[in-house]
């Protein structure tokens, strides 16, 4: 029987600070990833306009830079086909949300009660991330909420909207999409009722 040489437990534990600063390096270079790519895509064109709505900081730009939405398609938590072109005329409202997520569940009623504000002129639509999607539907049902979510656990349709076009950047955000079904606005964080009502309020004095 060939010998077997014995594992060092010195070695075995020499090994963990290493793979700690490899995870943590790791870690670093995805958070400057993403500041990065929140930078560019707000405001790498000088363009982008910032104001505080509320609680929370809503990015704009003006009409004549914005950049076309992405024609995203996919199926709804409820099994229903939704399509973003299918909106265009409409100001269209794209809350990214996921029910293990608490600001997402806290900003939820303000987004339900604008939603119900403004049917007709505005059409609210959820991108959630949940991996189950009776996870997404309790999530709907306890907190009444009425307009359509795409089913969107990979991630892939959030990946439609290209860096430098306002991109969402994590979870809550909201992106505001024009009559022409250009992306307009964006917060990257939490809403209220007064940030949604700011950010609706200019886009639905605009005309096609």
């Amino acid at each position: 029987m060939p010998h077997r040489r014995p594992v060092s437990r010195t070695r075995v534990r020499s090994r963990r600070p290493a793979l700690a600063r490899a995870a943590g390096l790791m870690s670093g270079a995805l958070a400057a990833t993403v500041v990065l790519t929140g930078c560019g895509s707000g405001s790498s064109s000088g363009k982008a306009t910032f104001t505080r709505n509320g609680s929370s900081t809503i990015e704009t730009v003006a009409k004549a830079d914005r950049t076309a939405a992405p024609d995203i398609s996919g199926a709804a938590l409820d099994g229903e086909r939704v399509r973003l072109a299918d909106y265009r005329g409409k100001v269209v409202a794209i809350n990214l949300w996921a029910s293990w997520c608490p600001p997402c569940r806290a900003e939820t009623p303000s987004l339900v009660k604008v939603a119900a504000e403004t049917k007709g002129d505005v059409a609210f639509i959820g991108l959630n991330s949940d991996h189950e999607k009776a996870q997404g539907l309790k999530f709907e049902k306890e907190l009444g909420v009425r307009y359509p979510s795409w089913h969107d656990p990979a991630g892939k349709l959030a990946l439609h909207f290209p860096k430098g076009s306002f991109n969402p950047q994590g979870i809550p955000s909201t992106l505001f999409i024009d009559r022409d079904g250009k992306i307009a606005a964006r917060a990257l964080s939490p809403v209220g009722e007064d940030d949604l009502r700011e950010a609706l309020k200019p886009l639905l004095a605009e005309k096609s």
